[in-house]
């Protein structure tokens, strides 16, 4: 008897316990955290080696803390998303891993300077680790709530009206309240600093994608048409563009730029997504740049900012000129190709060197070889999350998915491009590497919701049930009626009614 052949074997398994036929590959990713984990432990020695020539327990508590950390996460993830991108954990595990080395590693420098002038230095990097601890609560809490993303549409327009109150809260405040650095985006209570925008703009991107989704056939039928363009008619166009003029004149009134542009570029992105019309991505790329001439010419930072950005010598000595800009640029020239190595550079000479230039201290000590990996894991990371969006069955997945994917790639773009002098310089943090608590709760929730997307994508099909066939009524049923046989071993007779 021949075999068939495995094509057909594995569809016939499938066919009888669809379950079998897709592993759940959390192995994959317990192994991909083995080795985010090794990378990270080899880069706290080699910190400590270089730094203070021998080794401490210091290594040890933060070694545990991070493994401790990412075993509960993972747990929870194998747990209640069994089927998430196997991926996408030890992406930001090794994301995270690499950020706490770097502050622990300007911690150390710090210190050091710190000693020699006589002055007090308190650490931060034990601080770092108590937000990821919280920022992995809120992803647990996240991950258990959330058991199906498309349950978010029904709370999408009080997501974006919290989103809007969230963003004009430090407006409202006194600036001893809410300013730093400039930026009216903070609110500063006693012993906590929150910043309301980096929750605001995952609640704004539920709200961009559950509108869409309702709105999405009307953007694309034809209403006025304005200068050649098909535009919906007001009544479906306006909520969402209420919705992002608000928000954007909201955080330019704050001098927050780069929220500003990182939001109008997620939304542009959700645009296309939802109507596949390039149209829209000409007509936004052209009211930013109407926005920019703007904001150019009615703001003195804006002006400050593009002035740094041409020629940052040139301001290297003014008040907020264009020193920090140009420390970064040094250090990112002294690491040139292979990099200083890990706590060989001096990256705590930049300012906001554990914050916004966090990456000119890694460009410094890794080198543009490290530098350009750890763009690869955030550009995997994203890829890993937009490949789940166009996974998932229901549109408002989609949107959701690759508004959250791209949100990664654009606030790296902001400000590694900002610190490398290729775009004006913003003031954004780096996911997951930066110091702060607000950032690293916002993008641990983000991940939880691409991981439950992913979920959702890789889950199987519920097996269909079988249809039933319908039974004729009992009082129409053909009867039969057969008899005994006869005694004389004669072919018994029947009749039927």
């Amino acid at each position: 008897m021949t075999q068939p052949p495995p094509a057909e074997q594995a569809s016939a398994v499938y066919q009888s316990n669809p379950q079998r036929e897709l592993p759940t590959r959390r192995g994959t990713e317990l192994a991909m955290l083995g080795f985010a984990a090794f990378i990270v432990t080899c880069a706290f020695v080699l910190v400590q080696a270089n730094q203070e020539q021998e080794l401490s327990w210091s290594i040890l508590w933060y070694g545990l803390a991070y493994l401790a950390l990412f075993a509960i996460a993972h747990l929870a993830v194998r747990k209640w998303a069994p089927y998430a991108d196997p991926l996408i954990l030890p992406c930001v595990a090794l994301l995270n891993g690499l950020g706490l080395v770097m502050i622990y590693r300007i911690d150390l420098a710090s210190a050091a300077d710190a000693v020699q002038s006589g002055d007090n230095y308190s650490a931060v990097a034990p601080k770092q680790v108590l937000f990821t601890t919280f920022a992995l609560v809120l992803f647990l809490a996240v991950l258990i709530w959330v058991k199906d993303h498309r349950s978010l549409t029904r709370y999408g327009y009080i997501c974006g009206l919290l989103g809007v109150i969230a963003l004009a809260t430090p407006a409202v405040l006194p600036a001893s309240l809410s300013e730093a650095n400039g930026a009216k985006v903070w609110i500063k209570l006693p012993g906590i600093s929150i910043q309301p925008g980096e929750f605001a703009k995952i609640l704004l991107l539920v709200f961009f994608a559950s509108f869409l989704v309702t709105k999405r056939d009307l953007f694309m039928v034809a209403g006025k048409k304005v200068l050649g363009v098909e535009l919906p008619r007001g009544r479906d166009l306006g909520p969402i563009v209420i919705a992002a003029l608000v928000a954007l004149l909201i955080l330019m009134f704050e001098k927050d730029l780069g929220q500003s542009l990182l939001l109008f570029g997620i939304v542009l992105v959700m645009v296309y997504v939802a109507t596949e019309r390039g149209i829209w991505v000409g007509v936004g790329l052209s009211f930013f740049a109407v926005g920019c001439v703007i904001a150019y010419n009615l703001f003195g930072h804006v002006q400050q900012r593009v002035a740094n950005w041409m020629d940052p010598l040139k301001t290297y000595d003014d008040p907020g000129g264009g020193y920090q800009v140009a420390q970064g640029l040094f250090g990112l020239g002294t690491g040139g190709v292979g990099g200083t190595g890990l706590g060989a550079g001096r990256p705590e000479i930049v300012p906001e060197a554990n914050s916004d230039f966090i990456t000119a201290g890694l460009g410094e000590e890794l080198g543009f070889i490290g530098l350009a990996a750890l763009l690869l894991v955030y550009l995997l990371l994203a890829t890993r999350g937009m490949r789940s969006a166009l996974a998932v069955r229901d549109t408002f997945g989609k949107l959701l998915g690759s508004g959250l994917a791209f949100a990664v790639v654009m606030q790296v773009f902001v400000i590694v491009g900002g610190v490398t002098k290729l775009i004006p310089m913003t003031g954004i943090t780096t996911p997951f590497i930066s110091y702060g608590g607000s950032s690293l709760l916002a993008n641990y929730i983000l991940v939880a919701l691409l991981l439950r997307i992913s979920d959702a994508a890789r889950r199987p099909a519920p097996k269909a049930r079988p249809i039933a066939v319908a039974q004729a009524p009992l009082a129409e049923a053909n009867t039969v009626m057969v008899s005994r046989p006869p005694a004389d071993g004669g072919n018994p007779t029947g009749s039927e009614l």
